[in-house]
């Protein structure tokens, strides 16, 4: 009897069929471009969420045989998303909030893995407490793409890209300025100007521009953040186009630090419980002060009625001065020792990409070749206190009732410095075929090449790491008259880290590939889109937390899942958006005893639904929404962490044409829960109500 192609069959399979495909589209397909003089452009197929991310072309995702979600500037406003970490709490796979408030860094799991964050197509770098902080008022949409994606954007986590896109100058006069007031102390001033510049109808311009000050959930925490961005387009033909972004933030903050032991957070003791809003930073000590800047262009340039030549480049900046402090174990009854964490650097980085796109039509095809190459460049200097990261702070600290004080500060002969340099160059190819108009064919590869160079400048020693990994990216979707489309893809991830263990050591590549199928539905009768599907990501050298509290490379983890998720409109009046993700997310310890477990933080049920209703006919201009989150049990070790589910509200009323006053509150009831433990245990964010005025022209 014939055996069961095992999975690793299965994907060498898969990977060989991928690589003819693409080699057959690099060799024989633009042959067939040349030829085709006089197709005709297929017919429109109606309000379909469009994305660039997906593909690295503009394409409705309801025709693309990979799973994403698209956030729009209208939904950021009327949920007042203040951080990039909060624009998919509302969608299908995506974790969030997983650590509570952090002002510091932006907390996602996708599909139970982590995720890059690109901006206006280009990678942001974050380099362990180097965090670049896209400000969501800048942003005109937010697209997820779920799964790994290293076939378009080269190195990546399995677990998806985030690519936030920024606001750019529109042709005609608008603006908008917005005033916040709200609970911990927020205040916000947001001013948005967009239009041709004079008389002229090749020039465009927008300005945006942001004031934020708010307090933390912890004692003692605060941010205040300004931020400015200008941007311009230049029409300089009518095949070319070129667009200028630039922005500067500076953020001046004292950090959150979460971090609290399972003592007195998850497990019960004799003194009680440890209250959320207690605080093991060392107030007039601990600081977090970043400036983040950037300039770069995206050029567009059309060849001919086939191709279109497309580069974007950025460089970017940031600068860091970080004092944090943590708790860090248990010394006592009811004592703990903090440790702290020291940053003084800068990450510079410019990273290019060019893209030539053809497309074109016979009778019953539709072709679009994507070829590209791109290259990134990263430069990470600074002073850190430790090999590890972090030394011992203070004395033991009460867990309950901290004193503070009992400290000696940082001083120079505790630093080393270190440089870390990373370039990378990348290969790709992608051809979709559309057949008939029913079914979609999708097959690319991409080869990379990554250098990682860590120096301990202090103790004089290097080390190095070289990578070089091909990947492959396939799917097959069939488009149905009743807009049922079902669909399967194969892709894969590859990720060089630029960092190093707690003892040291640089760590090795992770790779990543999944295997998906699933079903987009948009009939014609349904004023939105439902999609379900199943899928399994492997990764292996995947980095974990220790029990001492370092970040190791010594497991294999696997998420076997399934998502449904819908944005539709049930009547004009009433839109619905929910959301179902089960995910089994298992961790295999790969330098013990092969045993296996559940990973940490990833829950195996989430789901929401949020519900918006206008009253055109009663109340014109008022609209109330709301919605509940709920994420299931996590388990960490021994540690059990319960489910939880809060409520979220939103009313909005358009006073007049022009002005609008909105009012957001999440954890409506104020709900004190322990939303996950990984080695540290976080409390999830406290109520919070903003009232907003908006002026629009």
């Amino acid at each position: 009897m014939a055996q069961s192609p095992t999975p690793h069959q299965l994907t060498l399979a898969i990977r060989r069929t991928l690589t003819l495909l693409a080699t057959c589209s690099a060799i024989c397909v633009p042959a067939i471009a040349a030829a085709q003089d006089d197709a005709s452009e297929p017919t429109s197929l109606g309000e379909l969420v469009v994305s660039a991310t997906a593909l690295k072309v503009e394409a409705p995702l309801m025709e693309t045989p990979r799973p994403g979600s698209v956030v729009e500037q209208e939904e950021l406003e009327e949920r007042n998303v203040q951080a990039l970490d909060e624009t998919f709490r509302y969608r299908a796979g995506v974790l969030s909030g997983q650590y509570g408030e952090d002002n510091d860094t932006d907390w996602l799991k996708i599909r139970g893995f982590d995720q890059s964050t690109y901006q206006d197509g280009l990678r942001i770098y974050r380099e362990g407490f180097y965090q670049w902080l896209p400000e969501p008022f800048g942003l005109e949409r937010i697209e997820l793409l779920k799964g790994p994606a290293s076939i378009l954007y080269g190195e990546a986590p399995p677990g998806g890209v985030i690519n936030a896109i920024s606001k750019r100058p529109t042709d005609t006069v608008q603006g908008q300025i917005n005033l916040q007031a709200g609970t911990d102390e927020h205040r916000q001033l947001g001013v948005d100007t967009s239009g041709p510049v004079g008389d002229r109808n090749d020039l465009s311009y927008r300005l945006v521009g942001l004031y934020r000050y708010n307090e933390g959930d912890l004692g003692f925490t605060e941010n205040e953040r300004y931020y400015l961005a200008p941007s311009l387009t230049w029409e300089m033909s009518d095949s070319t186009e070129l667009t200028l972004l630039a922005s500067i933030q500076k953020d001046d903050a004292i950090p959150t630090n979460p971090f609290k032991l399972p003592f007195g957070t998850i497990d019960d003791t004799p003194f009680g419980k440890v209250d959320p809003s207690t605080t093991y930073r060392e107030p007039g000590y601990d600081t977090n002060e970043r400036t983040q800047s950037a300039i770069g262009y995206s050029l567009s340039h059309r060849l001919n009625d086939t191709w279109t030549f497309e580069q974007d480049f950025r460089y970017s900046q940031v600068d860091l001065l970080l004092r944090s402090s943590f708790i860090f174990f248990q010394t006592g009854p009811r004592e703990g020792q903090r440790y702290l964490v020291y940053r003084d650097g800068e990450i510079n980085s410019w990273t290019i990409d060019n893209r030539l796109v053809g497309k074109w039509f016979t009778d019953r095809t539709e072709h679009t070749l994507l070829f590209g190459v791109d290259y990134q460049d990263l430069e990470n200097e600074g002073k850190q206190n430790g090999a590890g990261g972090s030394t011992p702070f203070g004395g033991p600290i009460d867990l309950f009732d901290p004193q503070y004080g009992n400290f000696t500060p940082i001083t120079a002969t505790d630093l080393i410095v270190q440089d870390i340099n990373k370039q990378q160059t990348g290969y790709y190819l992608q051809h979709q075929l559309r057949l008939d108009d029913r079914w979609v064919f999708l097959a690319g590869g991409r080869f990379d090449q990554a250098e990682v160079d860590s120096v301990n400048r202090t103790a004089g020693t290097r080390q190095e790491a070289d990578a070089d990994e091909f990947s492959l990216s396939g799917g097959v979707m069939y488009l149905a008259d009743n807009g049922f489309s079902p669909y399967m893809s194969y892709t894969e991830s590859f990720q060089p880290i630029s960092g190093t263990d707690g003892t040291g050591d640089l760590y090795e590549p992770r790779k990543g590939k999944q295997l998906e199928a699933g079903v987009k539905i948009a009939p014609d009768d349904l004023d939105g889109y439902v999609t379900a599907a199943i899928y399994r990501i492997e990764e292996e050298n995947s980095l974990g937390t220790s029990q001492s509290g370092f970040q190791i490379q010594d497991r294999e983890r696997t998420t076997a899942g399934f998502e449904l998720e819908s944005v539709s409109y049930l009547t004009d009046q009433l839109e619905l958006t929910a959301a179902y993700t089960y995910s089994d997310a298992t961790i295999k310890e790969t330098e013990t005893d092969n045993s296996e477990r559940a990973a940490p933080l990833i829950p195996r049920h989430m789901a929401s639904a949020w519900l918006d209703y206008s009253f055109v006919d009663h109340v014109p201009g008022l609209k109330i929404g709301g919605g509940a989150r709920y994420v299931g049990s996590t388990r960490d070790g021994t540690t059990d962490v319960p489910s939880y589910t809060v409520l979220d509200l939103m009313a909005q009323y358009d006073v007049t044409r022009n002005w609008q006053a909105q009012v957001n509150v999440t954890n409506v009831a104020d709900r004190e829960y322990v939303a996950s433990c990984d080695y540290w245990c976080y409390y999830g964010e406290a109520r919070s109500v903003v009232a907003s005025v908006r002026y629009r022209w």
